[in-house]
């Protein structure tokens, strides 16, 4: 885990070592264990190291073979990287560390932009051909590792967060009108290759770019997910059994990865305390667990304790328990803002920020429960959405999904900003796609491959390498997804959804933490806005920099203003902290 960035000129000029050196500083909290820089005429990188696995020198980065005229920056993990590696030996390779940095450059020595789909595993990197003198960039199948880029002329930077790229300067920072409706309509998702300016953009998941010496890029997708039952039938007991045995290898060998010790983010839902079993029948000992909660409202209870602590007794975890209050919430708010490569509307976000802190000082690599939900559909939308019998695609999947229509986007909106539904466009064009047997085959699908990744994924990715610390999410496992993928959807979204994973946890879990009403991280304070939250997003909404900047129109704003705990969005976010985060990242990080 790590944080990396480069340039690449192709104007003949030698790269820009000053701006490598501003782009280091921004990625420092996700890599606090070393950092190095490396350049070699048009092109530099800079590389902040996590050391989790080869916690020698030998793992520093960049990574540079001389023998093989390669150099590399690579964040993530490499979870079959011992398998590649002796598949590589054989070959004739050899190798002078220990870990799965080098394994990828002598894989892209010996297979070329072939090598990303042997990869399994999360991963942003980029390799430098001294030889061919082009640059080759790919991300992980679900984006769990962020790979942001900006061109100005001929001048290319990559980089982990945005925030590297604008301390390099030159980015347009405008506000891409598209990926705005995208924001204001998918709860804050951005689908790649936009961000929210029109200056950066991000390398879309399963997709590698190569930059030649002529300037010449190439992008191209290396996997896609298909969602069609297999010819063979399978029972309900060899699914059940299948998705098991597959969950059951994915956390095994997020655990086993690792030069330091691996706890668990158990929030008390089923995803964290199943992964927590799960690790417990595979024998690991003395594991670590953390939970965090907040102060109640009278609407809402702010922690999940009583179901964390029946799985701490259960399985006699060393446990972690933080309770934050709320005045910390909004005294720290700003941090985990600063810490938001894009705009996250998902009030768990600064949750996940004061977890990740105190996980941090215990402790280096997590397990998390992300993509549970998406994979195995367990969120409340998915059975309306199916229940529905009347309509198109896109308007039975936007009668539950999408934060606003086009209608009400436009009341909000300022007249600068207006411009054609974007959204229901991509959505619809998305749902399309072929290779999904039914209509919520092709929701699961474009959740799991698009709606999580610049959710859930990103912000535990952003939280937690604030704090130099690693999660882990075994149920986005490309081997367990395209699996459960092919599973019909009635059997997963039985027992109101997750069916495969409550069978699972039969006999290993209690019966009130498999059987309760499924939980959402709770925030109360930013989905039941009031007292000084309230004061702080009006002030916000109200500033000198927002009215400047034109994005709503006051109408809209009076009426969420004068009743903020009464406009929620489908999927219970809080349409007044939507306006007010947006703002706020914006004068955080553009301003």
């Amino acid at each position: 885990m790590c944080g990396i960035c480069g340039e690449l000129r192709l104007d003949g000029a030698p790269a820009d070592l000053d701006a490598i050196g501003h782009m280091m500083a921004e990625l420092t909290r996700r890599g606090p264990d070393h950092g190095g820089s490396y350049s070699d005429g048009a092109l530099a990188f800079g590389h902040r190291r996590l050391a989790i696995i080869d916690l020698s020198v030998r793992s520093n980065q960049p990574m540079v073979d001389a023998e093989l005229g390669l150099a590399l920056v690579f964040n993530g993990t490499i979870y079959n990287y011992r398998a590649l590696r002796r598949e590589l030996e054989s070959k004739g390779y050899r190798f002078f560390s220990e870990g799965d940095s080098e394994v990828i450059l002598k894989a892209w020595h010996a297979w070329g932009t072939g090598c990303v789909e042997r990869l399994h595993g999360m991963f942003a990197f980029a390799v430098w051909d001294a030889g061919r003198r082009s640059l080759f960039l790919a991300r992980d199948r679900f984006g769990i590792k962020p790979l942001y880029w900006s061109e100005q002329g001929r001048v290319l930077r990559f980089a982990s967060n945005p925030q590297a790229l604008l301390a390099a300067g030159g980015v347009d920072t405008r506000i891409d009108p598209v990926a705005l409706h995208n924001l204001f309509t998918l709860h804050a998702v951005v689908p790649a290759p936009r961000t929210i300016l029109q200056g950066v953009r991000k390398l879309t998941p399963g997709h590698w770019m190569l930059i030649e010496a002529d300037g010449r890029q190439t992008e191209q997708a290396y996997w896609r997910l298909t969602a069609r039952r297999p010819e063979s039938p399978l029972s309900q007991g060899e699914w059940l059994e299948s998705i098991h045995a597959a969950l059951r290898h994915a956390v095994k060998i997020r655990s086993e990865v690792a030069d330091v010790p691996v706890g668990v983010l158990l929030s008390g839902g089923l995803d964290s305390s199943l992964l927590v079993a799960l690790l417990a029948e595979a024998g690991v000992a003395d594991l670590r667990t953390f939970s965090v909660g907040f102060e109640d409202t009278p609407e809402e209870a702010g922690s999940e304790f009583e179901y964390s602590d029946l799985v701490v007794e259960r399985y006699g975890t060393r446990h972690h328990k933080f309770l934050v209050p709320n005045d910390q919430v909004l005294t720290r708010l700003p941090e985990a803002i600063d810490a938001m490569a894009e705009p996250m509307f998902g009030q768990d976000a600064v949750a996940f920020y004061l977890l990740a802190e105190q996980v941090s000082r215990e402790i280096k690599v997590v397990q998390s429960g992300q993509g549970a939900d998406e994979v195995f559909g367990g969120y409340f939308w998915y059975p309306r959405m199916m229940a529905e019998t009347t309509g198109s695609p896109l308007e039975r999947f936007a009668k539950h999904y999408f934060d606003r229509d086009h209608d009400e986007y436009l009341r909000m909106i300022g007249a600068s900003y207006a411009g054609e539904d974007h959204t229901s466009a991509l959505i619809a064009e998305r749902l399309a796609e072929p290779d999904a047997d039914t209509f919520m085959d092709a929701v699961l699908r474009l959740d799991v491959t698009t709606l999580i990744v610049d959710d859930p994924v990103k912000r535990v990715d952003n939280m937690t390498m604030a704090w130099g610390l690693e999660a882990r999410v075994p149920f986005l496992d490309h081997q367990l997804v395209e699996l459960a993928a092919r599973c019909p959807p009635e059997l997963k979204l039985r027992e109101g959804g997750k069916y495969p994973l409550k069978a699972l946890a039969r006999g290993l879990l209690p019966e009130a933490v498999i059987d309760r009403p499924k939980g959402y991280f709770p925030m109360p304070a930013l989905k039941y806005v009031r007292g000084p939250f309230l004061d702080m997003m009006r002030d916000v909404l109200i500033s000198r920099a927002s009215r400047e900047r034109g994005l709503y129109r006051q109408a809209y704003l009076d009426q969420l203003l004068a009743a903020p705990d009464m406009h929620h969005t489908r999927i219970q976010g809080n349409k007044l902290w939507h306006l007010a985060l947006l703002e706020l990242w914006l004068q955080r990080h553009v301003d």
